[in-house]
């Protein structure tokens, strides 16, 4: 099978390797119960797994595999205590998007409106 080519697109953001990692953090928080459990953490500094479960009222295997996308892109931890795994949020993984939506949406950035 051929390779497929693509042309690399200027970015605000930077690279294309920061386009990419932007691509994947939005694409992990791109499902309500996903910033739901990033809301969480971010209020409680650090969850187990079971009291995300009974939060979020999803089934506890949906619940696990919103947790792997979330941890798989860098945006949480988790670490095993005895039984159970407590997770936490990781803010500096989301500093790619952060400073995306920042040039975006800065006064007097191209495509901006007056008010």
């Amino acid at each position: 099978m051929a390779a497929v080519k693509t042309k690399e697109a200027p970015t605000l953001a930077g690279s294309v390797h920061d386009t990419v990692t932007i691509a994947v953090l939005a694409k992990a928080l791109a499902h309500p119960a996903r910033l739901g459990i990033v809301k969480m953490l971010h209020e409680r500094q650090g969850c187990i797994g079971c009291d995300i479960v009974d939060r979020i009222g999803l089934a506890q295997s949906t619940t696990s595999e919103h947790l792997r996308i979330l941890k798989t892109a860098g945006i949480i931890t988790g670490e095993v205590e005895g039984p159970r795994v407590c997770y936490a949020l990781t803010p500096s993984a989301l500093e790619p998007l952060r400073q995306l939506l920042s040039e975006i949406a800065a006064p007097g950035a191209p495509g901006a409106k007056a008010k």
